[in-house]
């Protein structure tokens, strides 16, 4: 006779008994709205900051409406709070009074007759008990009661770690088989579990690895070098003076005078830019499971989705289009592209591109510039060299590298070019097409981040029903040149800019 197996333990967690209450709805309806209503307190927060702001930008006491306004914002806000308070005080309540009691009876055993049909392991039976005779004599029905073995609690019953990657080999190839001991679950797939092998499911149980290991570590943020700006709210208006100063028309003038003329007057030329932040998110929803048995994965996910959204940053930086996305300086009419030479090969970079670039850096830019380049353009920067010649300047000499690297002949961090850093960053293209390296001073590049940068939050409402946590990470970010255009020179039609590139060399 086949025995079979049944859950000996109780139904007493706290999500199945509020379903079994009719309780769950309105804990999951009522967790949500805490949230709305805590969000709506940072809303009426930033309101307030914004109409302070505004006065003491214009350094005066705040209008007769403005005032009204803001009394308004303090009874919402006091409102709000208390009906986060009265919520939290009833959902308190419900999860004191739905706390699981324990089983009182003992626990049917497993028979022939249950639902479940998967036959016991062999270290089960191994474990089976002879129950007593009733009370008339006649014997009972042999029912099957597993010990637990708490000594492989930490391994998840695996024995080695040969073992666990035998069994994650076979649950990878197609049509593999999932061992049991993987515990796949019958659940939705639209967050991390234990039973996908690319969500984390076959991450090595915590007996053999605590860790994960990254296989790709972080860039440098290129936000850092930007001029920063914050915003309490969710656009920021700059003005912005566009003339040179050699410019001799339109905005503030300088005049030569004789004794006794009257004096010539000029006034400032400001455009006001007004730019809308832009949401980036990244949204992690992890089985409890999973969080539980793989002890990293919540400082792993919390080290990494923002260094995810960094890299969307420095991508939107260098080429974003404007279109719910900061203006990318590949993208922006300030940028100056450099032709390449007369007969230059395909996918190459030589010296007399690197002068030209350096030659159209505005001049008072060159010293916060940096050379950002992608890594495949390397292997050409270390053979290049600055021709030598003779006196009669008809004989090659040698020549001088023009290209220094990092702790080498620069004596930094960074390898150098005409002796300003050089960074690689996967933001750039690839050897060949334009924006594959750029001369760039990012100080003449605007960003702007709302107050307090990166929100993070974790939240066990939004998919309480499938024991499911989830990681959210939001930031508000806006980004531009400074400047509209390049600026074209006193005298002659060469042009100049901040941000000089090279072009295709197809």
């Amino acid at each position: 006779m086949m025995h079979t197996m049944r859950r000996l333990y109780p139904v007493n967690s706290l999500r199945e008994q509020m379903i079994a209450c009719g309780l769950f709805p309105v804990i999951m309806a009522d967790g949500t709205a805490i949230e709305q209503l805590r969000d709506r307190l940072f809303e009426l927060n930033e309101q307030a900051q914004t109409i302070q702001a505004k006065a003491d930008a214009e350094k005066r006491d705040l209008l007769e409406d403005e005032q009204r306004d803001l009394d308004k914002i303090f009874a919402d806000f006091n409102r709000t709070e208390q009906e986060i308070e009265r919520r939290e005080r009833i959902q308190a309540q419900n999860e004191k009074l739905t706390r699981g009691l324990g089983r009182k009876t003992e626990a049917d055993g497993p028979g022939e007759d249950d639902d479940d049909p998967t036959p016991l392991p062999a270290q089960a039976r191994a474990h089976a008990q002879q129950p007593p005779p009733r009370a008339n004599g006649t014997p009972r029905r042999q029912t099957n009661r597993i010990e637990p073995v708490y000594q492989d609690r930490g391994k998840w019953g695996w024995r080695n770690l040969g073992e666990f990657a035998a069994a994650v080999k076979r649950a990878a190839a197609p049509g593999g088989l999932v061992d049991p001991r993987f515990d796949v679950r019958n659940q939705p797939t639209t967050y991390g579990s234990e039973g996908t092998g690319a969500d984390g499911g076959f991450a090595v149980p915590p007996d053999f690895r605590t860790a994960i290991v990254e296989l790709v570590m972080g860039e440098d943020s290129l936000l850092g070098r930007t001029d920063q700006l914050t915003s309490m709210s969710n656009s920021i208006t700059v003005p912005v003076d566009a003339t040179t100063d050699w410019q001799t028309t339109g905005g503030i003038q300088a005049y030569w005078e004789g004794e006794g003329d009257q004096k010539a007057q000029s006034k400032p030329s400001l455009n006001q830019v007004t730019i809308r932040l832009n949401k980036l998110a990244a949204l992690v929803p992890v089985t409890d499971e999973l969080l539980e048995d793989v002890a990293a994965l919540a400082t792993y996910i919390n080290r990494k989705a923002p260094r995810k959204i960094d890299f969307k940053v420095n991508l939107a930086i260098i080429q974003g289009n404007g279109a719910g996305q900061p203006l990318g300086i590949l993208s922006s009419p300030a940028l100056v592209s450099v032709a390449k030479e007369t007969s230059q090969a395909a996918d190459t970079i030589v010296a007399a591109n690197i002068m030209k670039m350096y030659s159209r850096m505005y001049a008072p830019s060159r010293q916060n510039a940096v050379w950002l380049i992608n890594q495949d353009i390397e292997p050409q920067l270390f053979s290049m060299q600055f021709a030598v010649k003779n006196v009669a300047g008809t004989e090659n000499v040698g020549g001088v590298p023009v290209y220094l690297p990092a702790n080498g002949l620069s004596m930094s961090p960074y390898a150098t070019l005409f002796g300003r850093p050089v960074i690689p960053t996967q933001a750039m293209e690839t050897l060949g097409d334009k924006g594959d390296i750029l001369f760039a001073d990012l100080s003449q590049y605007m960003s702007a981040t709302k107050a307090g940068g990166i929100r993070q939050d974790v939240s066990i409402h939004l998919w309480f029903d499938y024991d499911v946590t989830a990681f959210r990470f939001v930031m508000r970010i806006a980004g531009q040149p400074w400047w509209a255009t390049t600026v074209a020179a006193r005298d002659g039609s060469t042009t100049y800019s901040p941000f000089v590139t090279l072009d295709e060399r197809a």
